[in-house]
C-alpha cells in the first residue's frame, strides 16, 4: 500500500488516479486552505506556535481559519470523497512540520501557485525562496523525505520573470538530494478533450538508485466533449437572453467556446460571467414557457445555450461519476478548474510503478496498455 501525502491538495486528483489504477493507498495527510485568507501574517503566527507539536499547531491554526467565518469548501469536498479523518487534513502548509512525517510517506504530490521569487545573489536556492508557497512545498519534501514526489504547475512558470523563477526552482530541486526531471504534458494527449498543458516534475530520492526519470508519451485524442456530457440537464443551467447574446457573439471568442469538440483549459472562473465552454442545444418544450431561459438563433438554428454542469466539468478533468458533489456549483466549478487532469497522473503513475520505487509485494496494479 502506497503511503500518500499531498499539499495544495484540491479535490484529490492523485487520489482519483490511484483509485482508477486500483493502486491501494493510505493517506497520511492532506492540506488545503480553500483560498481563505487570514488577517494575521505568517511571521506573527509562526511566533505564536513556536515549540508546539504538529497536533497543537493544527488546533491553533484550525481555530484561526474558523474565526474567519468562512467555510473551507475544498476540505468539505475532500473529506466527503476520501478515507481520511479531519485530524489529518491541515489548513495551511506554511505551519505544517514535515519532520513529524519523516519516513512515513512514499509519494508526495502538490502544485503551488506561481509567485514571484525574491532572489538574493546568484544561487537562488531554498533560502532565497522564503515567503513563496513553492518554498513550503520544497521544504516539506526536504523534511518528509518521500520516496517520490510529483510537482505540477502551469507552463508559464518556466518563463516567469524572464526565466528567473524557474532558475530558482531548479536550484531548489537540486538541493533536495533527488534525481528529478520535468516535462510539459497536455491532457488531450491522455484521452481528455481538453487543451490543458501543464509542467510536471518527478523526483526520486537518490538512495532508491532509479536510473532514469521517464515520462509518459501523449497519444491521439479519440474523444470529444460530447462524449462527456450528461443526458438530463436541469433548467437552471440554461442562459437568459443576455447570456445567450454574450456567449454566441463572435467578439467574445477569446473568453467563450460554444459546442467545441475540444474544450478550453478549465479555469477557476469557468462559467462565471459566461466564461469557458458552453453548449448550444435544441430547445425543450418547457424552455418556451420559462421566461428566464432565452430561445434564440445561432448560426441559422433555433436553440438555447447552457453552461456545462459541475458533473461534466469533473468528467472533463477525469474524475469518476462516483465523486460526491457536496458543495455549491460555483465552488465545484472552481475546484474542478484548479485540479490536475487525472488521466495524466494515471499515466505518470504507470511510469513510476515500473521503476520499482515502491514495494511490488505491497502494491499490485494493472499497467495501462
Amino acid at each position: 500500500m502506497i503511503k500518500l501525502a499531498t499539499v495544495f491538495s484540491g479535490i484529490g486528483a492523485i487520489e482519483q488516479a490511484l483509485e482508477k489504477k486500483e493502486i491501494p493507498f493510505d493517506l497520511k495527510f492532506a492540506c488545503d486552505n480553500g483560498n481563505i485568507t487570514l488577517k494575521k501574517d505568517k511571521e506573527e503566527i509562526a511566533e505564536e506556535i513556536e515549540g508546539l507539536t504538529n497536533k497543537e499547531k493544527k488546533e491553533y491554526v484550525d481555530k484561526l481559519y474558523k474565526s474567519t467565518g468562512k467555510e473551507n469548501h475544498v476540505e468539505k469536498s475532500y473529506l466527503a470523497n476520501y478515507d481520511i479523518t479531519k485530524d489529518r487534513f491541515y489548513q495551511d502548509a506554511r505551519f505544517l512540520d514535515g519532520t513529524e512525517f519523516e519516513g512515513e510517506v512514499d509519494l508526495f504530490v502538490g502544485g503551488s501557485p506561481c509567485q514571484s521569487f525574491s532572489i538574493n545573489g546568484k544561487k537562488g536556492g531554498l533560502e532565497d525562496a522564503r515567503g513563496t508557497l513553492f518554498y513550503e512545498y520544497a521544504r516539506l519534501v526536504k523534511e518528509v523525505q518521500p520516496k517520490v514526489f510529483i510537482y505540477e504547475n502551469v507552463p508559464h512558470i518556466l518563463r516567469h520573470d524572464n526565466g528567473k523563477t524557474w532558475d530558482v526552482i531548479t536550484n531548489i530541486f537540486n538541493e533536495l538530494d533527488y534525481k528529478w526531471d520535468f516535462t510539459i504534458l497536455n491532457a488531450k494527449g491522455f484521452g481528455l478533450p481538453q487543451s490543458r498543458r501543464r509542467v510536471f516534475v518527478i523526483g526520486y530520492r537518490r538512495d532508491l538508485d532509479i536510473d532514469l526519470v521517464t515520462f509518459p508519451q501523449e497519444g491521439d485524442l479519440t474523444t470529444t466533449v460530447e462524449d462527456f456530457l450528461e443526458q438530463d440537464i436541469e433548467d437552471k443551467y440554461y442562459l437568459p437572453e443576455k447570456g445567450f447574446g454574450y456567449t454566441t457573439n463572435p467578439k467574445n471568442k477569446k473568453r467563450v467556446s460554444v459546442n467545441a469538440e475540444v474544450s478550453r483549459c478549465q479555469a477557476a472562473n469557468q462559467q462565471f460571467n459566461w466564461c469557458g465552454d458552453f453548449r448550444f442545444e435544441p430547445p425543450k418544450p418547457q424552455h418556451y414557457e420559462d421566461k428566464r431561459i432565452f430561445v434564440g438563433d445561432f448560426n441559422g438554428e433555433e436553440g438555447v445555450v447552457r453552461k456545462l454542469t459541475p458533473r461534466e466539468c469533473l468528467r472533463l478533468m477525469g474524475f469518476s461519476d462516483e465523486f460526491k458533489i457536496v458543495v455549491p456549483d460555483q465552488q465545484l466549478y472552481m475546484q474542478s478548474g484548479n485540479s490536475i487532469a487525472v488521466p495524466v497522473l494515471e499515466a505518470i503513475m504507470d511510469e513510476i510503478m515500473l521503476t520499482g520505487a515502491f514495494d511490488e509485494k505491497e502494491v499490485e496494479y494493472s499497467h495501462s496498455v
